[in-house]
């Protein structure tokens, strides 16, 4: 049955250019008015996906082709944005900036979703000729609805004047014009910021200044002039049958929350644990360890004795575990951070993450599975993506046979123990339901050793 889903997309022409600021002020000021907005993220960013969520109360969910598919990011989009007022999906880099062919790209996404595009331009060093910018972007692609603008980092009122008046004889339509401040800004981005809620009076300023700024009425407007979508059905969750804990706390929180509900769907509890504060694992049948910054809390990982220990026994016990850059690096023997110091971690990989001062690698990945384990089966294909400034030498047998999509290098990543896979990838689990899958099985062949034992007269 077809449903309106209001929505809108907030797009740029460059990186830098204050998108995810606006964004966030945008959410805000929606929220503020007792709407309930449903925020997104285009591509794979867990950190801009969190700024969301502490805006508006709502857990921000990633959308993105190569991690998910065309059909499954539409399921996606239509299962979250169920019950909304409006939907505000932020953009990734420049309008047209994505993968090869330009996969994942805002402008991708805008067209899968049938939603509107603003554009905000950067005018911090232009004057008539962020009109024949904004004019190049909606030209390049007609067939992307590029509906508007808004100007940022306009230094005064006749700089304002000149691009609203070349605008406007371009027919571009102006949905604000914002005043450069340099007060108006999230923190900076670096590895180990997480937004918090403690952040709440920084989002409030740029809120701000965008209900001065912007026309939020007209945004509504816009967005209630997207095309119904077809809503589709969500899948019937099963009843719980096994329980897994997943690591949740400041050191660790990567995780695509539809990911997430699809183990949910399959049959899983899921249980958060926090390797910084809980001296014991929850009781559960798999352990899922996500990527985060577990580098900024090494000595408190290390502290932690109790659970790094546990850990260790429920590995050589055949807990199915499953981690994900930080929770690979956190699963090894040691970490070594930026100043040179070592910290001992949990020990079930023989192996050493170090951090260095430049970004290791980046980009979407193609992977192979090598042999059978915990996540699937040999020759099973798998969509991931890696970001990551550490580098692990590590001894063990590799899992993963890898092709950077931009480049086409080949590699061999990852590593497979026993019932433990864990690796720099980030895999979401949505657009991988045979990971998902596979790893729910392992779970339940788990539990059901362990109630075997536990009934045997030996026991």
């Amino acid at each position: 049955m077809p449903n309106n889903f209001p929505r809108l997309i907030i797009a740029a022409c460059m990186s830098g250019s204050g998108k995810t600021t606006l964004t966030v002020g945008l959410l805000a000021a929606l929220k503020n008015r007792g709407l309930n907005v449903q925020p997104y993220k285009v591509g794979p960013d867990y950190i801009d996906a969190g700024w969301h969520t502490v805006a508006c109360r709502k857990i921000s969910h990633n959308l993105d082709t190569h991690l998910v598919g065309a059909d499954k990011l539409t399921e996606i989009f239509v299962d979250t944005a169920r019950g909304a007022d409006i939907s505000v999906v932020e953009g990734v880099m420049g309008l047209y900036d994505g993968g090869r062919g330009g996969i994942s790209s805002t402008a991708e996404i805008s067209k899968l979703l049938t939603a509107p595009v603003v554009l905000v331009v950067d005018a911090k060093s232009m004057g008539t000729s962020a009109a024949a910018v904004a004019l190049g972007f909606r030209q390049f692609d007609p067939t992307v609805n590029l509906a508007g603008v808004i100007v940022n980092r306009l230094g005064s009122d006749s700089h304002r004047d000149m691009i609203v008046d070349a605008l406007n004889s371009v027919g571009i339509k102006i949905f604000g014009a914002i005043r450069r401040d340099d007060e108006l800004r999230l923190p900076e981005r670096h590895l180990g910021l997480v937004p918090t809620a403690e952040h709440c009076a920084d989002v409030q300023k740029i809120c701000a200044a965008v209900e001065r700024q912007v026309d939020i009425d007209a945004l509504i407007e816009l967005a209630e002039t997207a095309p119904p979508l077809d809503d589709i059905p969500p899948a019937e969750k099963i009843p719980p049958t096994v329980r897994i804990a997943v690591a949740r706390d400041a050191a660790f929180n990567f995780y695509y929350g539809a990911g997430l509900t699809a183990l949910e769907r399959l049959g899983a509890e899921i249980v958060c644990f926090s390797p910084l504060d809980d001296e014991h694992l929850p009781a559960a049948d798999g352990l899922i360890i996500g990527g985060g910054f577990p580098e900024m809390f090494a000595a408190r990982l290390e502290q932690n004795e109790s659970l790094r220990a546990e850990i260790n026994r429920a590995a050589e016990a055949g807990l199915p575990i499953f981690a994900e850059c930080g929770g690979f690096m956190y699963l090894m023997r040691r970490l070594v951070d930026f100043g040179g110091k070592s910290f001992e971690m949990c020990g079930v990989i023989d192996g050493v993450a170090s951090m260095t001062d430049r970004l290791q690698t980046v980009g979407y990945v193609d992977a192979e599975i090598l042999r059978d384990c915990v996540i699937g089966s040999a020759g099973d294909k798998v969509h991931a993506h890696e970001f990551h400034f550490s580098t692990a030498d590590v001894v063990g047998e590799k899992i993963f046979r890898c092709q950077r999509l931009r480049t086409g290098h080949r590699y061999t990543a990852g590593v497979a123990r026993g019932n433990v896979v864990a690796s720099y990838l980030h895999v979401h689990l949505a657009g991988c339901l045979q990971v998902a899958a596979s790893f729910v099985g392992a779970c339940k062949k788990f539990s059901a050793r362990q109630s075997l034992k536990m009934s045997s007269p030996n026991a």
